[in-house]
């Protein structure tokens, strides 16, 4: 019997967004119902608000979430109702040809749920990356609802399933970083200062965070930050590179996703060191480096998805790593609000605000 629940919706491109009576299917083969206990609010929702993702208007936003199983459909990987589960927007399908070659964190053709859910009048709704969690129950393939300790509350919890991993990823998985390395990450919003958290778990002898913001600064060495550039009055190249004897750092991770910063993070690196874009870019945006200083600086450029994250390998091992106090996922909490303020929480991160709003439920 299909379930009329809450939603935000964002029903046309740069419109205010409305919390809408939508209807949820139950759960076909391969697909889950999750009762969503908190999601976080994310500037991917922005994007998808702005139609600067795609134009499949309208869509159901919400993506970083975390909940209980209230229902599964046949073959449903293991779960059953009452599993405590953060829900990944990569669902590994096992078959393509990156997951054939053991990479399934490159996954092409990631499931989502096979039904759509749908407006009270039965208009089709875009889920946004195939989640839609700003609603009391959404529909998701099982694939996507990772079991996790249910000591974990849902409002640090839910971060994983999208900024926490984002970040913390492109320390970890992208940028390999290791004990004794050199790291600088530049942007300390949510996804930056979860790189820095990685980082700093990783054993790096010297995270140094950079921006603009002398309080966004303050706060990235609550999360393991050891030293601070603030770039608005100061070339952070230099001051990078003063921070490490000359040399300039192992790995350079750029969270904002600018062309500026981009240069900035290449030109930061000592010989042979790793640049990692986590940042998304306006797709209009361009990048010119001279050749000769691709050729002979080395390294590696990298971009990383999602952190490259294995959602069922990862996330239950971050969650490990907040109920042990190593990752502390409730310093990314903000603020916690209801359903109906989802537009005001978009101002605020738009005005640098936030590190995360959550939606609790």
């Amino acid at each position: 019997m299909p379930h009329e629940v809450r939603g935000v919706v964002a029903a046309k491109k740069g419109a205010p967004v409305e919390v809408q009576t939508i209807v949820v299917p139950d759960p076909g083969p391969g697909e889950v119902l999750v009762s969503v206990q908190a999601c976080g609010v994310c500037h991917t929702d922005l994007h998808y608000r702005e139609g600067a993702i795609s134009d499949d208007f309208p869509f159901l936003l919400g993506h970083e979430a975390a909940g209980t199983v209230e229902a599964v459909g046949a073959d449903a990987g293991g779960l059953v109702p009452g599993d405590y589960v953060v829900i990944a927007w990569r669902a590994p399908c096992g078959m393509c040809r990156s997951c054939l070659r053991g990479r399934p964190w490159y996954c092409f053709d990631s499931r989502n749920a096979a039904q759509p859910m749908t407006l009270f009048d039965g208009t089709p709704l875009s889920a946004a990356l195939g989640i839609g969690a700003f609603a009391e129950k959404t529909l998701v393939a099982a694939g996507q609802a990772v079991k996790v300790d249910p000591a974990a509350r849902p409002e640090a919890a839910g971060l994983i399933g999208c900024g926490v991993m984002a970040g913390y990823g492109a320390a970890v998985n992208t940028g390999n970083v290791g004990r004794g390395d050199t790291v600088a990450v530049i942007g300390c919003g949510g996804v930056g200062c979860a790189a820095i958290a990685g980082a700093s778990l990783a054993g790096a002898r010297r995270v140094i965070a950079v921006d603009i913001d002398d309080a966004k600064l303050d706060g990235a060495t609550r999360f393991g930050a050891t030293h601070t550039v603030n770039s608005r009055g100061t070339d952070p190249v230099e001051a990078v590179r003063g921070l490490t004897g000359g040399f300039g750092v192992d790995v350079a991770i750029d969270a904002v996703g600018i062309p500026e910063t981009y240069k900035q993070a290449f030109s930061m690196r000592d010989h042979a060191g790793v640049l990692v874009q986590v940042g998304v870019p306006d797709p209009a945006m361009a990048v010119e480096l001279p050749l000769i200083d691709l050729f002979s600086r080395g390294g590696a450029l990298k971009s990383s998805w999602y952190g490259d994250c294995l959602p069922t390998r990862d996330f239950p091992l971050l969650v490990d790593q907040y109920l042990s106090r190593r990752l502390d996922l409730g310093a990314f909490v903000t603020e916690k609000i209801a359903l109906d303020e989802v537009e005001e929480a978009f101002a605020r991160m738009q005005r640098g605000e936030v590190l995360r709003s959550v939606v609790v439920l």
